[in-house]
Parts: structure tokens; sequence; C-alpha cells
């Protein structure tokens, strides 16, 4: 009896050897394969993209995307009102806010980075009282996505719009004749914010 169990089993062994078609076993001409591990995205522009030159009055600045979960700088080359070291406050902060709003380009948005920072959101200077630094965002910060607001203060740090150690005062809108004023935050474009935009929701300090 035993022997006789053996040879089945011997056969269904033999017969894998060469094809699987019996057994229960079901044959397939195609290949189990789970393919190549998932790939990250880089966050990383072309060389030949890294670093655009200044050329026909334009400047070449600095923009803060989100890519992955931090936000990250990329460089373009843009018209800048009174030049990239200009000293005009609200027209340097509303041509970066443009920026910041536009669709990614080509070559950025396959290399992973988008923006938060809504289509509608328009910039204006600070209301009567405020700090000459102050510059009010159309939206309530608080209702803003932390990750624009991220973007936001680390565009503006290393430029005119901020204040003179680099911090960046911002305000939401002011109600009618300056009564309903918004609390000023004063923010820093440090590590933090940077790898942990998220945190934009507490980083400010009322100014």
């Amino acid at each position: 009896m035993i022997r006789r169990a053996a040879v089945p089993a011997l056969l269904c062994v033999l017969a894998a050897l060469g094809t699987v078609s019996g057994c229960g076993i079901r044959a397939t001409s195609v290949p189990v394969d789970a393919g190549a591990a998932p790939s990250r995205v880089g966050c990383v522009l072309p060389n030949d993209r890294e670093s655009p030159r200044s050329s026909g009055g334009n400047s070449v600045v600095r923009v803060y995307l989100v890519c992955g979960s931090r936000v990250s700088p990329v460089e373009r080359e843009v018209r800048m009102p009174g030049g990239r070291s200009s000293a005009e406050r609200l027209p340097v902060a509303r041509k970066l806010l443009d920026e910041l709003k536009r669709e990614p380009r080509a070559v950025e948005d396959t290399a992973g980075f988008e923006t938060a920072v809504p289509r509608e959101l328009t910039i204006s200077k600070g209301a009567a009282g405020d700090p000459d630094e102050a510059l009010r965002l159309s939206e309530p910060l608080d209702e803003l996505p932390s990750y624009a607001l991220a973007q936001i203060v680390c565009t503006y740090a290393d430029t005119s719009a901020a204040d003179a150690e680099g911090g960046v005062v911002l305000g939401g809108p002011v109600g009618d004749e300056n009564t309903d004023k918004s609390p000023l935050q004063r923010y820093e474009c440090g590590t933090a914010l940077r790898t942990h935009p998220q945190s934009a929701e507490t980083a400010g300090t009322r100014v």
C-alpha cells in the first residue's frame, strides 16, 4: 500500500520538472515577476537647470515649492521689479507670489515639485498701524494650507519682502476701515519649517 501511494506522488514530482499542467497545478505562459522596487522622486532638477543665468534684464530668484514632505528651493529666471536686489517690498512680494501660484514647469513637475499656494491668493501692504515690514494676505493665515504658508515664508525670507533679520511678517485681510485687523505673525525659514512645513501653523510669533 505504501509503495502504491508513492507512485502517483513520484509522477507529480517528475511532472513538475517539465510541466505543471497536472497534479492540480494550472500552467501559465506569463512569468510571475514582482517588478522593480518603487522609485522615490529625487526632488533634484537636472544639472543644466539647477542654476539658470540672469539674462535680458531678468534675475535669478529662489522659489520654494513642495516636494515630498518638505519645501525645497528651485531657481527661476524672472523679471523682477527693480531687479533682484530691489528694496520695493510690495512689488517684489507680489512677483514672487505670482511665481508660487504658477503650475510647476515641466522639468520641475518631473522632479516631483508642486505648489500648495492657492491661485486666488493676493498680497497687499500692511494696514494703518502695522510695522513697515508687514504684508497682508487676502486669506486668514489659519485658513491657508500650512505648506503654502511655508512656501511663502521661505521664498520671501532672503528678499526685500523680509525684515532686516530675514523674518517675514504676515497677516490676514483687513476689515472695514481697519477695524477688524487679523493679528500679524512673524516667521523665520529655519530647518524645522523647511523639513516639516505642517509646523507653519504654529511657527509664527505674534507681532
